[in-house]
């Protein structure tokens, strides 16, 4: 039951009602009518910007208008009180049954509590992660991927159709380096003494393994092969090992791609493969020209070269200046590539996609963003997450560079130290665009100041109350059907009638946090309802009356288990939803 859904839905009514009567201008657009909590609980339990909103389109002044609708608000059965605010917000006041019924809702639907139903809109496509394969995912990685994969779970949750993503950047220079570095590898597993890892080569262990592998599957055969003969195959190999690795590290992060899209796959064929396809398509619409690229003002630009270049407008699509599609050796730019993959994940149904990038490629997102305008005729949509850096600490000091990746520490030694949990909470525990400080030994405390270890253990403490009451109450249905109809009414205490009010919010918060694309809402929502709960624990250790279990009271105890019942459900539902496990027992 989402409470505001349901008094947006009731404003519309009134309003059209007042339309019906020719009190106000029928035909009013009601989408940008918001139904939500009031920053002060003082105010009430919900207030709406209704007449504020509307005001100008009923040509009336927004106080007037209010005291149109805060009649016919007074006249619903579940609420209690209503007024009207400064220059004509409206605050509610509702009846206790409400949340009464709200409570009820959330024992009876579970872990369903808060779920969308599936929606009638497009399929969207999350990319993520999506690391170049040469080398071991570091912490930076780690953060896009628990983003991705948490943004992935809550639009699922809210009733979306999801399909998450990996672009295996399969093609172009760096994935020689790789090959020409396992290859040296390769010699090393042969017996020969390589020496220090040339300049311009990667130089971390993790390809000892791949040169072993090569060495084993062709013994020596490759060794003396000129390097146009060996390049194709040991790039095959060393691929396929990275990706491995990378796949591996991921499950360790509780992170399944559905889909793992090459690049390379985009330039097979004739005429340029899908590339090629792609931008005759917009060359077709007079979209590409030759032409020339003024310098840049005031910033390096690597896009720019002083010379004729085949060009696509993406000036008319809203970005800054148009971009170039060819290299001076004749290849197609990374850019030219990425408009085909693009344009394959529209063609496959996908009308709505998200990428989730690095903080570096932030200038990439206006033209990124134009040619998806341009090869889907402004059909599709592309909304691009950037997350920002990750600085690695421990006790406030930064950690030092890792053997195995040779200049980063890489994420798989970093989940191994503190675990999965504390990796995907703390990584959404701040908001994607704002640098991020993991201090490896704060996210193990056992403490209020730990995030991850607050909420889990408000999630046992629930678990355990109930334990309780199956000790002080031997017998007792404490089942959630039997929850669902104890007498709540009971609940009286202002601690128990506030946190049932949070649990009311969390439906909504599922739908504004998967509308705007914003995973970290949950976190930070899960927070405040441990803070919640476990405050009212704290308070019955004060005062004996208002503990959850109580032998002599078994009417009020039962009303009691009903609320931590809710809370257990929504705090599970919540870190499901991030991607966090809900123990019953903190060790």
């Amino acid at each position: 039951m989402n409470i505001f859904d349901v008094f947006t839905a009731r404003i519309a009514t009134i309003l059209q009602s007042l339309a019906n009567r020719g009190v106000v201008p029928a035909g009013l657009d009601l989408s940008r009518v918001v139904v939500e909590p009031p920053r002060d609980p003082s105010h009430g339990d919900l207030a709406t910007n209704a007449a504020m909103a509307l005001a100008r389109d009923a040509k009336m002044n927004p106080r007037q208008l209010a005291e149109l609708i805060v009649p016919e608000l007074a006249k619903d059965a579940d609420v209690d009180s209503v007024s009207v605010a400064g220059p004509g917000f409206i605050n509610l006041a509702l009846k206790p049954s409400v949340f009464e019924a709200v409570l009820r809702d959330a024992v009876r639907a579970g872990a369903d509590f808060g779920k969308g139903a599936p929606q009638a809109l497009p399929k969207v496509n999350v990319e993520y992660v999506s690391a170049n394969p040469t080398g071991p995912m570091h912490v930076g990685h780690g953060r896009g991927a628990v983003f991705g994969d948490a943004l992935a779970n809550l639009l699922a949750f809210a009733g979306r159709d999801v399909t998450r993503e990996y672009y295996i950047n399969d093609a172009g220079a760096q994935v020689d380096v790789l090959a020409r570095s396992a290859f040296l590898r390769y010699r090393e597993a042969l017996g020969e003494d390589i020496g220090p890892i040339p300049e311009g080569l990667y130089p971390g262990d993790y390809l000892v393994s791949v040169g072993q592998a090569l060495a084993a599957g062709h013994g020596a055969a490759l060794r003396h092969q000129p390097e146009a003969d060996w390049l194709p195959l040991v790039r095959t190999v060393a691929i396929d090992g990275m990706m491995a690795m990378i796949r591996e590290d991921l499950a360790a992060l509780g992170v399944v791609h559905k889909v793992f899209f090459s690049e390379r796959s985009l330039q097979g064929g004739g005429n340029g493969g899908a590339v090629g396809e792609a931008i005759e398509g917009l060359k077709a619409r007079d979209l590409i020209y030759e032409g020339r690229l003024p310098p840049p003002k005031g910033q390096k630009d690597e896009d720019w070269e002083d010379r004729v270049q085949t060009l696509f407008r993406s000036t008319e699509f809203g970005d800054d200046v148009d971009r170039p599609l060819m290299k001076s050796d004749g290849g197609y730019t990374y850019f030219a590539s990425d408009i085909a993959y693009h344009k394959s994940k529209f063609d496959r149904g996908f009308a709505e996609m998200i990428d989730i990038w690095g903080a570096d490629h932030g200038g990439y997102v206006k033209r990124m963003q134009a040619a998806v305008k341009a090869i889907t005729d402004g059909k599709g949509v592309l909304d691009v997450k950037l997350c920002q850096l990750v600085k690695l600490m421990r006790d406030g000091e930064p950690v030092k560079m890792s053997k195995r990746s040779g200049d980063f520490v890489t994420l798989r030694e970093v989940i191994d130290e503190v675990g999965r949990d504390a990796v995907r909470f703390m990584m959404l525990f701040r908001k994607n665009d704002a640098t991020l400080e993991f201090d490896l030994a704060k996210v193990v405390e056992q403490s209020k100041d730990n995030p991850v270890f607050y909420v889990q253990y408000a999630h046992a403490r629930c678990a355990s109350i109930f334990r309780q009451a199956a000790e002080a109450m031997p017998g007792a249905d404490v089942s959630a059907k039997a929850l669902a109809e104890a007498d709540l009414a009971l609940l009286t205490d202002d601690s128990e009638t506030a946190l049932i009010r949070l649990l009311a919010q969390y439906p909504r918060l599922i739908e504004q946090a998967a509308s705007a694309h914003e995973p970290h809402r949950v976190a930070f929502y899960l927070y405040d309802l441990a803070q919640s709960f476990h405050s009212l624990w704290n308070k019955g250790r004060d005062e004996p009356q208002l503990r959850f279990v109580n032998h002599n009271q078994p009417g009020l105890s039962r009303a009691r288990l009903s609320l931590v019942q809710a809370v257990r459900c929504v705090l599970a539902s919540g870190l499901g939803v991030i991607g966090v496990s809900s123990p019953a027992e903190m060790r």
